[in-house]
């Protein structure tokens, strides 16, 4: 090898090599990397394959479809507020592992119950359930992680590398479940779940965070409850941002409802066709978090909430514009790609902004207090979405969330609150 070779192949091996200070350079944020890498390809199996147990093997309604999305949801809403001043009160690493471990037992529950042959729709709004109450405290938990590996300069770039690990498991793992769910069937593929996520816990276990310590015993449980309440309401941006993502996550729900059911009953899709145009999310995703950060840097984290919230607008109209035929099946696709890009714009900035105004030691009411805040619409957004495709069409569901999420950006791009943060603060005030 000569010296120009030598020369071009060290060239080649810089331009891959990560920077100095990348941030998958430390340890502990390789590790909860890798966990969302690996837990996110798994939970791509769910997505596919528990709506389309209910669907395709137990023939389920719009309405029954509606129901089980809310089961997920509701524990959201029953268990947010007191999880926020528990887990301010102990390490929120070993909640993640055990919330990991507990999902694997979920998805296992129902491909269990198939075998034995006494699966219904009660069997899939217990695991709903379940699994909702896990996210409802490990997901909070696992976000308090993060601010305890990474400075809070750089939460924007945590959550973005974050949102490219899911992303990019998104793009491979709709493809793969479908193939999976043809060949073996919904129940079974729930397998692979639950041996992804056994395998993101194991990877969790002892990565080491800088945890602060937790309350004193003397402390009060309602008095800490409505400190995190008074905090957040007490905070003009914390506000607006729980309802600005509260009115899309009602959007977000209502179209999720009836998605799975356009595909295969409109659309006419098989298995394997509905999982290669969830890749479609996937590539959405993956693009929203390469340039997250830098739309973010450009046009501020307000400005880039906003457009996110245009972008799923957007993307929810085209099944409505158009419903069958090829080009139906374009649209759908399409639509995967726009709500999947400004989910990941909308998400990034939405997470960054209420933790860099948040002091440490309020980390997870606040948390806590915003998720439920925010996932409260959900449940009537699924059961309204469920009831209306029941009744007008699948379509228009899309068209009618359409709808809401584009008076929404219009509405948060008049109002000063979110439009004029260009930059995120500083620091978090002390407590």
């Amino acid at each position: 090898m000569n010296a120009r070779q030598a020369a071009a192949q060290v060239s080649w091996w810089q331009r891959w090599r990560l920077p100095p200070d990348d941030l998958l350079r430390d340890a502990a944020f390789r590790r909860i990397w890798a966990s969302t890498l690996i837990g996110t390809l798994g939970a791509q199996v769910t997505l596919l394959a528990l709506p389309l147990t209910a669907a395709l093997l137990l023939h389920a309604t719009p309405t029954q479809m509606g129901w089980l999305a809310s089961c997920e949801m509701l524990p959201f809403a029953l268990f947010s507020l007191p999880s926020g001043v528990w887990l301010d009160r102990v390490r929120k690493l070993p909640v993640v592992v055990v919330g990991e471990l507990l999902l694997s037992l979920s998805v296992l529950s129902v491909t269990l119950a198939w075998w034995l042959g006494w699966l219904t729709m009660g069997n899939l709004y217990v695991a709903a359930f379940v699994i909702g109450s896990v996210y409802t405290t490990a997901g909070t938990a696992a976000q308090v992680v993060l601010t305890q590996v990474v400075p809070r300069e750089r939460l924007v770039e945590a959550h973005s590398r974050n949102a490219l690990a899911s992303s990019s498991a998104e793009v491979l793992g709709p493809g793969v479940a479908g193939v999976l769910i043809k060949l073996v069937g919904p129940p079974l593929a729930l397998l692979l779940d639950a041996v992804m996520l056994m395998f993101s816990a194991a990877i969790l276990r002892g990565v080491v965070v800088s945890e602060q310590q937790a309350p004193k015993p003397a402390s009060h449980f309602w008095s800490d409850l409505k400190a995190g309440l008074h905090f957040v309401a007490s905070h003009r941006l914390l506000r607006s941002l729980a309802l600005a993502v509260g009115v899309w996550q009602f959007c977000h729900h209502a179209a999720m409802v009836v998605q799975i059911l356009h595909a295969s009953r409109v659309l006419g899709l098989s298995e394997q066709g509905i999982g290669l145009c969830y890749v479609g999310m996937g590539l959405g995703t993956i693009a929203g978090s390469v340039v997250a950060d830098r739309v973010s840097a450009r046009l501020g984290p307000g400005p880039s909430w906003v457009l996110g919230c245009a972008l799923c607008a957007a993307g929810w109209l085209l099944p409505a514009l158009w419903p069958q035929g090829s080009a139906g099946v374009l649209a759908f696709a399409a639509m995967l790609v726009m709500v999947g890009f400004g989910s990941v714009l909308l998400f990034v900035n939405f997470l960054a902004l209420r933790q860099s105004v948040t002091p440490a030691p309020m980390l997870g009411r606040m948390t806590a207090t915003m998720r439920w805040l925010a996932l409260l619409p959900t449940v009537p957004g699924a059961l309204v979405g469920g009831w209306l495709g029941e009744h007008l069409g699948l379509a228009p569901v899309l068209g009618l969330a359409a709808g809401l999420a584009g008076l929404l950006a219009l509405a948060t791009w008049r109002l000063p609150t979110l439009w004029q943060v260009r930059s995120l603060p500083d620091e978090a005030p002390k407590t």
